[in-house]
């Protein structure tokens, strides 16, 4: 079987069908957020700001499209690994993506301003930040946070470092049931030692 072959027969899987759906969205966010921060920056807004501006206005399609599209997710959120795990995902590129186009700004001063060529580095700065981030992302959206059941919870949980779950209302009510359903064994009140 040939590499072209793998890769099509890859692609047809659940797990080829999120990630090229997670590309996708990837793609449409990094376009959106290229986009914002270009002009942001042409306007001399800081680059703190931009990637701030920037990052949002990619975050809020790409929760749509991995959440809806490259995952099947609906219904109601998982407050603590959605929400959380995707909050916590998007501060730390939010981060990362300051603090190198920050950098990448300060070198790139002595370039003259109207050639574009410092947007351009700037902007590309941006975005290699998005390309490191991809695999790591994705790994943390497949296993935890957009995940039918948290792999990452249950192994804290194995390990000792999370507490067990509490059972819901009707879990117990329903073991609470079963046990009253059981015949209590009669007590011989007439034992003699």
């Amino acid at each position: 079987m040939s590499l072209l072959e793998r890769f099509h027969e890859l692609r047809r899987t659940a797990i080829g069908v999120r990630i090229t759906r997670y590309a996708l969205g990837s793609v449409v966010a990094a376009a959106v957020s290229a986009i914002v921060f270009a002009i942001l920056f042409v306007f001399n807004v800081g680059t703190t700001t931009d990637s701030i501006c920037a990052f949002t206005a990619g975050a809020i399609p790409n929760w749509i499209l991995n959440r809806r599209w490259a995952w099947s997710r609906r219904g109601r959120l998982q407050l603590g690994r959605e929400v959380f795990g995707y909050g916590a995902t998007v501060v730390i590129s939010l981060v990362l993506t300051s603090l190198s186009t920050a950098w990448t700004k300060a070198h790139v001063q002595s370039i003259p301003a109207h050639y574009g060529i410092r947007m351009i580095l700037v902007t590309a700065s941006y975005l290699a930040v998005f390309a490191v981030l991809f695999v790591a992302k994705f790994a943390l959206y497949e296993f935890w946070v957009f995940s039918e059941k948290s792999r990452v919870r249950t192994a804290l949980r194995s390990w000792g470092l999370l507490p067990a779950p509490r059972a819901s209302r009707a879990a117990r009510a329903e073991r609470a049931a079963v046990r009253t359903d059981r015949p209590v064994p009669a007590v011989n009140s007439d034992h003699t030692p």
